[in-house]
């Protein structure tokens, strides 16, 4: 984060209005289960490919898609014909393990829920968790195989192709209403879904959204994908409601913004309309942030912040594949501390800047973040 980032006015995401704000937590005083997340645990293959692999699956340099019938092929080919990493992944999981490693002490401060299949990539997206000091808790079906998700890098692009498979397979009856299931969501203080799983499970979302609501705690939910805001526009709008804090990239916003009929395609605009959609917990206001790449981030509540990404030379940028996510990890791990939004986004846009200097959303052991 530059040193001359807006020191203004300092928001507090988590205040209620006409209210004083709470003592904030430090990380010793964290419990376990404060931050918990729901979404589509994939493992994610990480490849550097040519322009004729990316043209032979039609795919855009720099994209986030579904699987089709097309795409059934890439998956074993990219392993074939390129050098691949493996790592456990999607949104969620990625944001969760983020804001965990920021804050270190104590352990499984994150829950995870989503659902895997009975097999090899299950058991090490289990392992995965573990190392991570997540806790997890798959729901564990044999109809279908784990998710995977195809990383193809070229240059500081990456082109994401997820084959949703076991992810798509996530019941609310099945996990998220047994009672010691539950027990973990009522536990949270924060919770964060991406947009994704709104191509799963649009009621298990509502079920946290409106607790969270009903109880005064913090919803947060990434608009992730142009198509989420595009082809699943209704079961999205059903949520936004909820939302105390949302999160989105330049492309997103602009996506979202024409979807929404706001006819602007200025981010800081997006983010004032986004901000101004109903929302039911009145007591706090709704939070927008929108990341623009390596322009400033844009922080919308009663007023607009920007706020400068941290400088990074063009060379040592690695894999741009997890700095979305990274962000809202490092934002989340702030948040659940009832951090300030400047400090929340200083936070955001560090795990950003270390991610991507590093293959896929891995990172060092500790970080350095003051």
């Amino acid at each position: 984060m530059a040193s001359d980032e807006p020191k203004a006015k300092k928001q507090k995401v988590s205040v209620e209005k006409k209210t004083e704000s709470p003592t904030k937590k430090t990380h010793a005083e964290l419990s376990p289960n404060s931050l918990f997340g729901m979404g589509n645990p994939l493992l994610d293959i990480i490849a550097v490919v040519d322009k004729d692999f990316l043209e032979t699956y039609s795919l855009k340099p720099n994209d986030q898609i579904l699987a089709e019938d097309q795409h059934k092929a890439l998956f074993e080919e990219i392993v074939k014909k390129f050098k691949v990493e493996y790592h456990a992944g999607g949104a969620t999981q990625n944001s969760i393990k983020i804001a965990q490693w920021m804050i270190q002490e104590p352990h499984n401060i994150g829950t995870f829920f989503g659902c895997i299949g009975k097999d090899k990539f299950g058991d090490i997206l289990k392992e995965k968790a573990k190392d991570a000091h997540i806790d997890a808790h798959y729901y564990e079906q044999d109809e279908e195989p784990t998710g995977t998700c195809a990383a193809c890098i070229t240059g500081d692009n990456r082109s994401l192709v997820a084959n949703l498979a076991a992810a798509n397979c996530y019941k609310k009856d099945k996990h998220l209403d047994l009672e010691e299931n539950w027990a973990l969501v009522e536990k949270a203080k924060v919770y964060y879904i991406a947009g994704f799983f709104l191509t799963v499970s649009l009621e298990s979302i509502l079920k946290v959204a409106k607790h969270a609501s009903e109880n005064n705690k913090l919803f947060c939910m990434n608009l992730s994908a142009p198509f989420i805001c595009q082809f699943f526009k209704d079961n999205l709008m059903q949520v936004i409601p909820y939302v105390d804090v949302l999160f989105g990239n330049e492309t997103e916003a602009t996506a979202f913004a024409k979807e929404q009929d706001f006819e602007t395609e200025d981010i800081k605009e997006i983010a004032k309309k986004a901000q101004a959609l109903p929302k039911v917990n009145t007591k706090r206001q709704r939070i927008v942030v929108l990341t623009q790449g390596k322009d400033e981030t844009v922080c919308q509540s009663d007023t607009v912040e920007t706020f400068p990404v941290l400088k990074i030379d063009p060379k040592d940028i690695v894999d741009t594949n997890g700095a979305g996510d990274a962000f809202v990890g490092g934002f989340l791990s702030e948040l659940v501390m009832d951090k300030p939004i400047d400090k929340c986004v200083k936070a955001a846009h560090y795990a950003a800047n270390v991610i991507i200097r590093r293959a896929g959303c891995t990172f060092p052991e500790k970080p350095d973040f003051k």
